[in-house]
C-alpha cells in the first residue's frame, strides 16, 4: 500500500501535516523519501526518509516514527535539487508508484557513484582481453572484426533548414535517416537525431574560444572546419556518458532550458558544457555547414561514450 499525495501525516504524539510529494530513486525505482508539508503557517516541506515511516495506515494516513519535536530536525526540501518526472523521461520509473495527483521528484545529479555493474564490466573486459590473446582465436577474430576497421563514413547528411530555428541559445532537434551496416548483417535504415543551437556571440566564444574547430579523417587529413563565427552549432544526439538520447528541458532552476539526459541526469548548457551529472565530457560537436538556401548538412560523427577523450567510432 502507498499513501496518496495529501495523505495525513501523523507523528507519535500528534498530527504534523500532509504528504505533498514523493522522491524516487531513479536507479532502484523505489520511493526513497516522502515530503511532508507542516501544518504550520509557513507551509514548510521536509524530506522524510522512507525508513522513518512506521506505518502506512491507509492511502489517507501515514504514521512517522518520530515525535513532533523530532520531526522539525529533518531537513527542509530544497526544490531546486530535484526535477519532476514531467521534466525528464525515465523508463518504468513510475511502475511501482501510485500516488496521484501531485509531484513525483527525482534527485538532480550526481546519481551514479561506484555502481556495482562497473565491476562487472571491468571483469568482462579482462576476460575479452584474455580471449584475444589466445593464438588460436586470432584468425577468427580477425575475420569477425574486419568491418570495424573500415574507413570512417564522412558522408554529408541533410537534416533541415535553419529557418526552423527562430530563437537563440535554445536547443532545436533535427531528425534524419541513414543507412547502417553492422558486421555481416544486411544494411538497415536507422533514425537518428542531432541538436542545433543558434548561438549568441557569448556562447560561440564558450564553444570555440575564438578558434575554428577542425575535423580530421581516419588518415589524419583535414576533413572540415567549423568556423568560430558560424551562428549554428550542431551537437551529436547521443549523451557522452553512456550514449543515451537527451532532451532540451526547462526546469525551475534553469527556466531558459538545459540539455538533460534522462538515463543518469547529466546536464549541459546551451554551449554543450557539462554543468552537472556523471558525464565525462561535454556534448560532441559535429561538422556542420549551411548552404545559401539555409539547408543544414552535417557529418554524422560518433565518439566513444563514457571516456573523457573523444575517440571516434563512426
Amino acid at each position: 500500500m502507498q499513501p496518496k499525495l495529501a495523505a495525513k501525516a501523523v507523528c507519535s504524539n500528534g498530527e504534523i501535516g500532509k504528504v505533498s510529494k514523493v522522491i524516487m530513486d531513479p536507479i532502484s525505482h523505489e520511493v526513497s523519501h516522502v515530503v511532508v508539508q507542516e501544518n504550520a503557517r509557513q507551509k514548510l516541506d521536509r524530506a522524510i526518509p522512507i525508513g522513518e515511516v512506521q506505518e502506512i495506515v491507509s492511502e489517507e494516513e501515514i504514521v512517522l516514527k518520530c515525535s513532533v519535536s523530532e520531526f522539525v530536525q529533518f531537513p527542509l526540501l530544497n526544490r531546486d535539487h530535484y526535477v519532476t518526472t514531467h521534466e525528464v523521461e525515465i523508463a518504468h520509473l513510475e511502475d511501482n508508484i501510485h500516488v496521484t495527483p501531485g509531484e513525483v521528484l527525482v534527485p538532480l545529479p550526481c546519481l551514479e557513484r561506484d555502481v556495482p555493474r562497473r565491476t562487472f564490466f571491468n571483469n568482462m573486459t579482462h576476460a575479452i582481453g584474455a580471449l584475444i590473446a589466445l593464438p588460436l582465436a586470432f584468425p577468427v577474430l580477425k575475420y569477425l572484426m574486419k568491418p570495424m576497421y573500415k574507413p570512417f563514413d564522412n558522408a554529408w547528411f541533410s537534416v533541415g533548414n535553419e529557418k526552423k530555428i527562430t530563437k537563440e541559445n535554445i536547443g532545436f532537434q533535427f531528425k534524419f535517416t541513414r543507412g547502417f551496416k553492422e558486421a555481416f548483417m544486411p544494411e538497415q535504415q536507422i533514425e537518428k537525431n542531432i541538436w542545433i543551437v543558434r548561438a549568441t556571440p557569448e556562447v560561440k566564444k564558450e564553444v570555440y574560444s575564438g578558434k575554428d574547430r577542425k575535423f580530421y579523417d581516419n588518415k589524419g587529413d583535414l576533413l572540415w572546419v567549423n568556423k568560430a563565427n558560424s551562428p549554428l552549432i550542431g551537437f551529436s544526439g547521443k549523451c557522452p556518458h553512456l550514449g543515451c538520447g537527451y532532451k532540451w528541458r526547462r526546469t525551475k532552476s534553469n527556466p531558459d532550458g538545459v540539455f538533460i539526459c534522462p538515463c543518469h541526469l547529466s546536464l549541459y548548457d546551451e554551449s554543450g558544457k557539462v554543468i552537472d551529472g556523471p558525464a565525462p565530457r561535454g556534448l560532441d560537436i559535429l561538422p556542420l555547414e549551411v548552404n545559401a538556401a539555409g539547408e543544414i548538412r552535417i557529418i554524422d560523427v560518433e565518439y566513444k561514450a563514457g571516456v573523457k577523450d573523444q575517440i571516434r567510432l563512426l
